[in-house]
């Protein structure tokens, strides 16, 4: 089952509603269309992942990519235009959060500004750890715009891993 699945007016995509073929001189209908397509286009984004590049204007949040390996979860969180005292890292328990700020640099002197499209704000992830992961031994590293943590699991959950092996039928 699909979200569309849930609202009324997202099953059926395909057709025309009623609406659109109203006059178009009529303000009422070109008002109901109009806050009509201000819905569709909220649900679309809902349906397809509201990551970074498709957030509100003025919404900050960092891209983040989790990886588990066999020796370690590996984190990467894109923060660029931000420095390592701008990010705040906690464990507690299973989970992991990460908290920063990303500053907007105020200057009355910018002249010839016409559009800004960068993002700026206080921000948070939490980030729920598989069990086994040895959070003594943590490791974060900041370069270019890229934090990187690392989660190395304990020798007890690496040799819990069991491999089965695939055949052919």
């Amino acid at each position: 089952m699909q979200i569309s699945d849930l609202i009324p007016w997202g099953r059926y995509k395909n057709k025309t509603p009623a609406n659109e073929n109203a006059d178009s001189s009529n303000p009422l209908a070109s008002l109901q269309r109009d806050i009509n397509n201000v819905f569709e286009d909220f649900w679309d984004r809902i349906e397809n992942g509201w990551n970074g590049r498709t957030s509100p204007v003025g919404m900050f949040g960092p891209s983040t990519d989790v990886a588990e390996t066999e020796d370690s979860v590996e984190i990467a969180v894109e923060l660029p235009g931000m420095s390592e005292d701008d990010i705040d890292i906690a464990l507690s328990g299973d989970v992991l959060t990460i908290r920063g700020e990303k500053k907007i640099e105020r200057e009355e002197k910018r002249k010839g500004v016409y559009m800004s499209e960068r993002s700026y704000g206080a921000f948070y992830r939490t980030i729920p750890l598989p069990p086994g992961v040895d959070t003594d031994k943590a490791d974060a590293q900041f370069k270019r715009g890229v934090l990187t943590v690392t989660l190395p699991k304990s020798e007890e959950a690496q040799s819990r891993i069991k491999r089965i092996p695939v055949k052919a039928a």
